[in-house]
């Protein structure tokens, strides 16, 4: 009797390893392919007490040539939100995960397609760093308050905190340094989620670059030919004035998202469908 139910619980064992071997397969391919398919984020919340910061405050906020993000932190004072849980702002898909370390510590970056209100479609990085753990992968899709991480200090090199910022550019990553402190670059945390809490979307999936940003410590202009030039967010065309949920570059057309892949690399803006044409 007992050697018939053991054969059933390792044939499902067998079953779950295979799947897990088939997603991790599958991941890999993703991220070594540059892109990962994912809808667009029907919308943006905080990432802390979602979905609208409740219990928490800014400490410090956001201003161009300055501090380029907002640091939040919970109304119980003292480090006392440790291993607070941090989520994702909106659904996309995580560019980078790391321990950064010098003054980032462990960070995440995630990177989300959405329809602007002009019908385009364009893409916007968000960043949690000083974490105290990270909680997903690069190339893993997450979606709109999922758990990225938990909040440190950088290894109690700053009181414990959340270190949020909002991207215009896609190149930054960990290379804050080579670019621009202004709005050129980078949104108001505040000022981007208020104006963008509702979205439309649809079940489409577009595909999503992965990385087009040099490693901390590195130049840009050791790996483009603009001398640095600081690189506007590209902007994915997505349709003419009326919004349409569907409207926009098929996700299978391939000579498309080639061209925007190769102008991404090059730091080439990407203004329109007729650019890329």
């Amino acid at each position: 009797m007992s050697g018939g139910k053991a054969a059933p619980i390792a044939r499902r064992s067998l079953f779950a390893a295979a799947v897990l071997a088939l997603s991790g397969f599958l991941q890999v391919s993703a991220q070594s392919s540059g892109q990962v398919r994912c809808q667009l984020a029907d919308g943006f919340d905080f990432p802390v007490g979602k979905p609208n910061a409740d219990g928490y405050y800014k400490s410090r906020g956001y201003w161009p040539n300055g501090h380029l993000g907002e640091d939040w932190n919970h109304r119980s004072g003292g480090n006392n939100d440790l291993g607070h849980p941090i989520y994702s702002c909106a659904r996309g898909v995580v560019v980078i995960s790391e321990d950064v370390r010098a003054g980032w510590g462990n960070c995440v970056i995630v990177r989300h397609a959405y329809r602007d209100a002009t019908g385009k479609i364009a893409m916007v990085d968000s960043l949690y760093a000083h974490l105290l753990q990270r909680g997903v992968k690069v190339g893993q899709v997450v979606e709109k308050g999922q758990l990225v991480g938990t909040m440190g200090g950088n290894n109690g090199m700053y009181y414990v905190h959340l270190h949020f910022e909002m991207r215009k550019n896609l190149r930054i990553g960990m290379n804050r340094s080579q670019f621009a402190r202004d709005n050129s670059n980078y949104y108001s945390p505040t000022d981007f989620i208020n104006k963008h809490r509702t979205l439309p979307t649809s079940f489409q999936k577009y595909p999503i670059p992965l990385g087009y940003f040099a490693p901390y410590g590195r130049s840009q202009a050791d790996m483009r030919p603009d001398d640095g030039a600081v690189i506007q967010v590209p902007t994915l065309p997505g349709g003419a004035s009326k919004i349409l949920p569907e409207s926009g570059p098929s996700a299978d057309d391939e000579d498309f998202w080639s061209k925007l892949r190769n102008r991404l690399k090059q730091g080439k803006v990407t203004n329109g469908l007729d650019e890329q044409r």
